[in-house]
């Protein structure tokens, strides 16, 4: 959304914002979607659920070493509990 420029919308009854299609499209959210909103250093965010995931998982991977599967040190842990009852 580089070159997208701002874009004058008004609040509607209800406190609801319409967002433009072109901002939706680049977005990649439609109708019906769920998206995540936020205030930032006193801005609106709005980001689609893939969006935030995609993000967190880059987080993640930061500090979790390539190839280390958080879900099978999680499986194991589990099991060697369980053997241990």
């Amino acid at each position: 959304m580089e070159d997208m420029t701002a874009q004058r919308v008004r609040i509607i009854e209800g406190g609801k914002l319409v967002i433009p299609a072109l901002m939706r499209r680049e977005l990649g959210i439609a109708t019906g979607d769920t998206v995540l909103v936020d205030v930032e250093d006193g801005e609106l965010r709005v980001r689609s659920l893939s969006q935030a995931v995609a993000r967190a998982q880059a987080i993640l991977r930061r500090h979790v070493p390539e190839g280390v599967s958080l879900a099978a040190e999680l499986i194991a842990d589990r099991r060697r509990e369980a053997e241990r009852e």
